[in-house]
């Protein structure tokens, strides 16, 4: 004998449809939050990272920085103490240079002519003096282009006294050669220098 389903089965079909696409979105759903707190996770965890590096780099680039000035400040202090020796030995050349200089003024003078002062600016000398007349200023100048010493010897002023006064007051201005340093390598050498030999045969 057939059997005849009295029930409403369609209405139950629907009813169990749509407890599947129900339960399915809830999935899905379920399983996109899943996803993207894992997602988050992950790049907040990525995030993190890249924080803990650049914040150890920026560490680095201080330090860094803080040893450029550290150097910086060591240079300046060697180009300083450079600056120095620099002077402390150019000092100590020009010591002898001095006492050789006024040596050759001495030699140099010819007779009649008297010195008033003597000034030096790094190289360049400055002479003043009393001449009886402007021909012995002209020796003088001549002597001065003849020295080992000074050279280049250049008039600035020449003044005439009055009647009552005879003679004239001058003043010139030399430049000073460097001859104290191959005589300061001759002697550390043990040999004699031009300029020692020259002295002598002066004094002879």
């Amino acid at each position: 004998m057939p059997r005849i389903n009295l029930l409403p089965w369609r209405e139950v079909e629907r009813k169990r449809k749509r407890q599947e696409f129900i339960v399915a979105a809830v999935a899905a759903v379920g399983l996109a939050l899943l996803t993207g707190f894992v997602l988050r996770w992950q790049y907040g965890s990525i995030i993190d990272s890249q924080n803990a590096r650049n914040q150890y780099l920026n560490e680095q680039i201080q330090q860094i920085d803080k040893q450029i000035e550290e150097i910086n400040g060591l240079e300046a202090q060697k180009q300083s103490l450079q600056s120095r020796i620099q002077v402390i030995e150019q000092l100590q050349r020009s010591r002898p240079e001095v006492v050789h200089i006024f040596d050759q003024l001495v030699r140099l003078l010819p007779d009649g002519v008297y010195l008033t002062e003597v000034k030096q600016t790094d190289r360049r000398i400055q002479i003043k003096g009393i001449a009886e007349s402007s021909t012995r200023v002209s020796a003088f100048m001549r002597n001065i282009d003849g020295s080992q010493w000074l050279k280049d010897p250049s008039l600035e002023i020449v003044e005439t006294k009055g009647t009552g006064e005879t003679g004239a007051s001058f003043t010139l201005y030399a430049n000073q050669t460097a001859v104290a340093e191959p005589a300061a390598t001759n002697a550390a050498t043990g040999k004699k220098s031009p300029a020692g030999t020259a002295t002598n045969k002066e004094a002879a």
